[in-house]
């Protein structure tokens, strides 16, 4: 018989995610006459914008003739969209070199995969609370985790601790859960930090886009020293309502080099593209072909528009919780709205609560780790009219 790989045993159960929606699934069952309003799982709601469908009408088109027909393209991506997302950069006043960009079809993906360039024997720091799938793709390779505490008292942006050393370092910012931002003086003590322990940051910024305030970094590489220490995943999910088209992009910079047990110096970069080029055919033309119209100057203020509505609907609930009295972060620079949950109950309860008696789904915090144990989640990627009845309903009954 085959031999398994026996760390799925040290996975929870369910994903976060499925686990929720078995437990809506069943109620809605039992209660076909309820509305339900989701305001769980962070999926956008509205349309993509006029460009990006443009560009992908381009696509389609490109295939119906044999002078513009694309088959297998590059594992990296094409270029007109790696220089289109280095444009992109440069105009926040950030460097980074358009062949040190890989495009793929998400943030999750890449994120999860990163972990196979690293030996089990590291150290792997990661923040709690915490997106599920930087931890389960760690437990599932055998690797061990080691957690840094995120809580109210540090506003849920835990810093480094000069007296323990790390290898890997996961950090996301606006947060995911949480919605917390790292500004540049926090930013620039985690890159600190990773050069003088020789670690690698891998940096998830799938939501910078939401960031308004121009004083905030938007990208890792935004601070001094962080091309010699970071990787970057970035997702145009949230950015552009990608969520179903499908597109993201990792920075793998050609400065991460470190040097191997037997004294050879090895590549981030180079390995990234072995990775990439052995197991991933590529993101299609199609979707690349929209994806390039989203980065160009007018692609981004349509954007922004769909950001604006989300954004509203964060101070809609943001407001709820401030009338109510409940502690809350997140929802400024961030679709997610992080907080207590009332009269001091568990997340999992608290669920089941919102669900049966307001009709209304969040994300339980117990799902994103130990620390979001008596926390929730909710986001602003309804469309207004729900939000506003999910917090009338959530204001009659707290």
């Amino acid at each position: 018989m085959p031999k398994l790989n026996e760390h799925y045993q040290d996975l929870k159960e369910s994903y976060l995610f499925a686990e929720i929606a078995h437990r809506v699934a069943a109620y809605t069952q039992a209660h076909p006459d309820q509305k339900v309003i989701r305001l769980g799982i962070g999926d956008v709601t509205l349309p993509l914008g006029s460009l990006a469908l443009a560009g992908l009408h381009e696509g389609v088109d490109a295939m119906a003739s044999p002078d513009t027909f694309k088959g297998y393209g590059p594992e990296q991506g094409y270029a007109f969209l790696r220089d289109a997302i280095s444009a992109y950069y440069a105009r926040s006043g950030v460097s980074v070199d358009a062949g040190d960009i890989f495009i793929s079809d998400g943030a999750k993906s890449d994120t999860g995969n990163i972990a196979e360039l690293f030996d089990a024997d590291n150290v792997i720091l990661i923040p709690d609370p915490v997106y599920p799938v930087y931890v389960d793709s760690n437990v599932m390779s055998g690797k061990k985790v080691t957690y840094i505490s995120g809580n109210a008292e540090n506003a849920f942006l835990p810093m480094p601790d000069p007296a323990v050393h790390a290898d890997i370092i996961y950090l996301c910012s606006p947060n995911n859960p949480t919605g917390a931002v790292y500004n540049r003086e926090q930013l620039q003590e985690w890159v600190n930090y990773a050069l003088a322990n020789d670690a690698v940051i891998l940096f998830d910024s799938a939501y910078e886009a939401f960031i308004t305030d121009p004083d905030l970094p938007r990208s890792i590489y935004a601070i001094e020293g962080a091309k010699r220490c970071a990787i970057e995943f970035c997702s145009l999910s949230k950015t552009a309502g990608f969520t179903g088209t499908r597109c993201g992009y990792t920075v793998v910079p050609k400065e991460l080099v470190f040097t191997a047990s037997n004294g050879v110096q090895m590549s981030l970069h180079a390995m990234w593209n072995r990775r990439q080029s052995t197991k991933f055919n590529g993101t299609s033309y199609i979707v690349q072909s929209g994806a390039a119209a989203v980065f160009t100057e007018d692609g981004m203020k349509q954007c922004r528009a769909n950001i604006q509505y989300y954004q509203e609907n964060a101070r809609i609930i943001a407001d709820t919780l401030t009338r109510k009295n409940i502690r809350f972060f997140g929802g400024v620079h961030s679709p997610y709205i992080w907080f207590e949950c009332p009269n001091g109950m568990e997340s999992w309860a608290f669920f089941d609560e919102l669900l049966t008696r307001a009709q209304v789904v969040g994300t339980p915090g117990a799902g994103f780790g130990e620390n979001g144990k008596h926390y929730f989640r909710l986001t602003s990627f309804g469309n207004h009219e729900n939000t506003l009845e999910a917090m009338k309903r959530f204001e009659k009954l707290f």
